[in-house]
């Protein structure tokens, strides 16, 4: 009997606490959204995984020994995975609708508003019983609204990564609600009129703009910015490898093999901080609310930024290219010209908007650097 009693000790059911089943759930969740209603199935797939791996009871994953122990110390503690996840998005980029239009980089600019409100709203919090955010907690928050799931990772790792788990999931939902979010927000900040607005084609970029492009942010980045040197620098050195035509196979297993191995063990890290102690918190539900406020202001504030453009370009702007501001590479850019399509079904709107799209992808890790810089 006493044998009987030790074996089921040792089992999970004996030892399953309330908060770890809710964690499981969660977990479960996740995996719902990704695999049945296909929601960044990429990253939610292991993260969700993760989730339930790391609340088994007496398993000890993330345990110091443990698998994901390793895999988030290795990976995420010390920044190598959002930075090999951001060298991959560079070879997947194509800056030529960027270097085409160059004004677009400001709609990038604008759409990172609302990563600087969000840092104000996050400290706002602190007045409200039960939450305490620190600077460091805020700035880590508040990178969500630039819809960039590295950027947001890397830095909650460097400055808050006790809500690493909270931070991460928030980005990618949010980043998979970008059709549903985004085309209200676009709507009620544009006329009819504005909205049947057509751009004229772009220019043909020539491969030297492109060759030359990267390097030039590079030094830019260094010159001015050293902080958000490691994620654009790892970005450009992606993008040059698509673009000099000389390394492909570094450029294909950059946009395959290596992105798609660091995505798996990048989700399980990020998963492994889902437990049930740092996850059931007050601050979740405010992490989960400031970034939808966050990512709503980004969306905003890029299609009021169009709007204004328009008064003064000599060529006409579509004000709903601002959307694509965020930097949710390349849904934000599909959903703009989905909108477009609505309004008149001859403006396609696809190869003017990637140009704020990647634009933001810059501009959140500079907004990434600057927070870095200013608190870390």
């Amino acid at each position: 009997m006493e044998s009987l009693m030790t074996l089921w000790q040792a089992t999970g059911i004996a030892n399953l606490q309330f908060p770890q089943l809710i964690m499981m759930l969660v977990g479960a969740l996740l995996l719902y959204l990704a695999i049945v209603r296909n929601f960044e199935p990429l990253l939610l797939v292991p993260i969700g995984f993760g989730a339930i791996l790391t609340n088994i009871p007496l398993a000890g994953l993330s345990d110091v020994g443990g698998l994901l122990y390793y895999v988030y110390k290795i990976g995420i503690d010390s920044g190598v995975f959002p930075l090999l996840i951001f060298m991959g998005v560079g070879a997947l980029t194509d800056f030529s609708a960027l270097i085409a239009n160059p004004k677009m980089l400001l709609l990038g600019a604008a759409a990172q508003f609302g990563i600087f409100a969000t840092l104000f709203g996050a400290i706002f919090l602190n007045y409200i019983p039960g939450f305490e955010f620190t600077l460091q907690d805020a700035s880590a928050i508040a990178i969500i609204g630039g819809a960039d799931g590295p950027t947001a990772i890397f830095l909650a790792s460097k400055l808050a990564p006790d809500l690493l788990g909270a931070i991460a999931v928030a980005a990618y939902s949010y980043m998979a609600l970008v059709p549903i979010i985004q085309p209200p927000i676009m709507k009620l900040f544009t006329s009819e009129a504005e909205r049947n607005i057509e751009m004229p084609q772009l220019r043909q970029v020539s491969k030297a703009e492109k060759v030359i492009f990267p390097l030039l942010v590079l030094v830019l980045i260094a010159m001015f910015l050293p902080a958000a040197a490691p994620l654009v620098g790892m970005f450009c050195l992606g993008n040059l490898m698509r673009e000099s035509g000389v390394v492909d196979r570094l450029s294909k297993t950059a946009q395959n093999e290596l992105i798609n191995i660091t995505t798996i063990f990048l989700g399980l890290a990020v998963g492994s901080k889902l437990a049930a102690d740092q996850f059931l918190t007050v601050e979740t539900l405010g992490i989960l609310a400031l970034g939808a406020v966050a990512f709503g202001i980004g969306t905003g504030s890029g299609v009021l930024m169009a709007k204004l453009m328009n008064k003064f370009s000599k060529t006409p702007i579509n004000p709903l290219v601002g959307a694509a501001g965020v930097s949710a590479v390349p849904m934000a850019a599909r959903v703009v010209n989905k909108v477009g399509l609505e309004a008149n079904p001859h403006n396609f709107l696809l190869m003017h908007a990637m140009g704020p799209n990647v634009a933001g992808v810059l501009g959140s890790a500079v907004a990434a650097g600057i927070l870095l810089a200013m608190v870390g």
